[in-house]
């Protein structure tokens, strides 16, 4: 029997309306499901969780939960992965975090690579793997492997724009509302079921830029929060479903 929980209160949840009618235009796309999770797959709370970051750019949201790390918190990062030299290395090595990189490139094929990166990572026994401005697809090994512990944070309010291209795709379509949502990985592009999503309205002078780093802010906090609970209550995943206590 599935746990009913409520949703904590340091989360913040809020709604979007959009229109009823399917929409066409690529831009506001939502993804084919693919093979959803029908049994329930309980991951338990582990506080403190150990968290492997993987990142591709800045950093930014690693700093966020460093941050959040050095005081009262149930997690900590014990590792940083990345598929490219970039930003978010320095920001580990500048907390002296292990760091490693797996690039696609130095490996035959993306098989392979799944292989190597499921490797890496698995070297540090993470409780939770963070994608946190990751540009790269995980392979089936991988997801298999982490099946259930493994969060995503994206730049719209899923199943609108996913994608690379979230935020300019909320420009071009004209919505009013956008915002962001941190899920579980699953095998889709920005398909995993949803664990907390938050509002963050369009201004008629904004660009991709200014939106964007709006939903940053927004983005940072909300990852802190939701890892937060996941480290103390666990999830169930059942479905298009997950929620938060297993």
């Amino acid at each position: 029997m599935t746990t009913r929980c409520s949703t904590p209160r340091s989360i913040s949840w809020s709604t979007a309306i959009f229109p009823a009618r399917p929409l066409k235009s690529p831009a506001i796309r939502t993804t084919r499901l693919l093979r959803v999770q029908q049994r329930p797959l309980r991951v338990p709370a582990t506080a403190p969780a150990r968290l492997v970051v993987l990142a591709s750019g800045t950093g930014s949201l690693l700093s966020s939960l460093l941050e959040a790390a050095a005081g009262d918190y149930p997690g900590r990062v014990v590792a940083v992965g990345a598929d490219r030299a970039c930003p978010a290395l320095d920001v580990a090595a500048e907390a002296s975090i292990p760091s490693f990189q797996v690039r696609l490139r130095d490996h035959p094929d993306r098989a392979a690579w799944d292989s190597a990166l499921t490797e890496a990572v698995a070297q540090h026994a993470p409780d939770l793997v963070v994608s946190a401005g990751f540009m790269k697809i995980l392979g089936p090994q991988f997801l298999s492997h982490f099946e259930g512990r493994i969060v995503n944070t994206h730049p719209a309010l899923l199943p609108a724009f996913p994608g690379a291209h979230a935020v300019p795709d909320a420009i071009d379509y004209g919505v009013r509302v956008t915002g962001c949502t941190v899920h579980l990985v699953d095998s889709g592009v920005d398909t995993g079921p949803i664990l907390a999503q938050e509002a963050v309205a369009v201004y008629e002078d904004d660009t991709a830029e200014t939106l964007h780093e709006r939903i940053k802010d927004v983005e940072r906090r909300l990852l802190v929060d939701v890892l937060a609970a996941l480290a103390t209550r666990g999830v169930t995943w059942t479905g298009r479903k997950a929620m938060f206590g297993c």
